[in-house]
């Protein structure tokens, strides 16, 4: 593929507000787990017993009162995040060179603004015809629908080019950098603004309890004793630009990868075919061997199943000298955002030579191989990977490069 120029990212995530919050933490190694205080336990009255990575401010952030019709918390969040290192800033300046009818908007949730749906829910009101009906507050049909958020940020930032929610669970916001190329590559638009936003729920935690992969401590990645992930939420976004159309930033996307095992609802193919399947894709389209990625950011839960398949089928793809490592310690599982945050967090790793580590780990898992890297590491790297799975084995690997 012909390498796409990012021209701006962001993350906002519970280490704080912006790139240099994110880059502060996992140099400080700082998490951003903290002990649940959302949502009662049925059992006992009390929040579920858990970890979670919440992002500060939330509660107290309200949306501009002109978009009161798109208020819930995971738009406030991708209002959050798009107000970051000078995004909007740097979206005009692409409005200016192509029109805001040649910019593209793909974003990425798994769950979108469910918690406002849960909200409405819990405060029935008899309707007109005495039925149960939605609080007046609360009335909003875009809020509960998957592309509330995607309609929100179209509102909030004017661009009028195609409007796409990509929802294909914790791939979902991976997955936007391959659709927004596609577009690009086919003359449709000639920039995109992608990204992904999810927040914290009852239907996410307790889901993910019910299917007992909830740690009850902060979740330790591919560690020989790990039992279950954390929960967190994030959103984030990036500029991309078709190639020679403007200045960029020296970092670009090289190549994407996408498979669907479909072994499982919930469970990845024991062998790990659709991961490599979509690494082995990416790698492909950068033009590039598995052995000039520097550092692989991996999708790493921290359930048992997820990282003993990742972990093998990266084994039999990269040498032993690959820095490979989740930081999902830092910040819980995004679910939707994970794409984006971690794809930050890889353009970190190419822009600054900081190698992340896997927070909360020390005890090696026989099962995983040499890649896996549990200490920090400083090198100056030209190729890095994100890996982001999603249930149903929708799988999504994505490589930059700084140019």
């Amino acid at each position: 593929m012909a390498p796409l120029p990012i021209l701006a990212f962001t993350a906002t995530t519970a280490l704080g507000r912006g790139v240099e919050a994110q880059k502060t933490a996992l140099i400080g190694r700082r998490s951003g787990l903290q002990p649940n205080a959302f949502g009662p336990d049925d059992a006992d009255g009390a929040p579920l017993r858990c970890w979670t990575g919440r992002v500060e401010g939330l509660e107290d952030a309200a949306l501009p009162t002109q978009w009161a019709q798109w208020e819930c918390r995971n738009n406030r969040l991708a209002w959050m995040a798009l107000q970051q290192d000078a995004l909007l800033a740097r979206l005009e300046a692409l409005v200016q060179r192509h029109g805001a009818d040649r910019i593209a908007i793909v974003v990425g949730t798994s769950t979108s603004s469910i918690g406002a749906s849960e909200e409405a829910y819990r405060g029935l009101v008899p309707g007109n015809d005495g039925t149960p009906a939605f609080p007046p507050g609360l009335a909003r049909p875009i809020v509960h629908t998957v592309h509330s958020l995607g309609d929100f940020v179209q509102q909030a930032t004017g661009l009028r080019g195609p409007c796409i929610t990509v929802a294909t669970a914790c791939s979902s916001s991976a997955k936007v950098f391959a659709q927004a190329s596609r577009l690009i590559d086919a003359g449709i638009v000639d920039a995109a603004l992608v990204g992904g936003v999810d927040t914290l729920c009852g239907s996410v935690l307790y889901g993910f309890n019910s299917l007992q992969l909830v740690s009850r401590e902060p979740c330790r990645p591919f560690d020989a004793r790990r039992d279950g992930l954390s929960l967190g939420e994030a959103g984030g976004f990036a500029l991309l630009e078709r190639a020679g159309a403007g200045e960029a930033m020296g970092l670009g996307l090289h190549g994407y990868g996408e498979s669907s095992d479909a072994h499982h609802m919930s469970s990845p193919h024991p062998q790990g075919l659709g991961a490599r399947m979509a690494m082995s894709d990416a790698l492909a389209r950068a033009g590039i061997e598995a052995d000039a990625v520097g550092y692989l950011n991996l999708h790493g839960t921290a359930t048992p199943a997820n990282d003993s398949i990742e972990a093998a089928a990266v084994a039999g793809l990269f040498p032993d000298s690959l820095h490979a490592s989740s930081t999902k310690g830092w910040t819980g599982h995004t679910l939707g955002a994970a794409g984006i945050v971690e794809s930050v967090f890889a353009l970190l790793a190419l822009r600054d030579g900081h190698l992340p580590g896997t927070l909360n780990s020390s005890q090696p898992d026989d099962a995983c191989g040499p890649q896996i890297r549990f200490d920090d590491a400083t090198s100056s790297i030209r190729y890095a990977m994100n890996n982001s799975f999603g249930f149903g084995g929708n799988n999504c690997s994505l490589v930059f490069a700084r140019t």
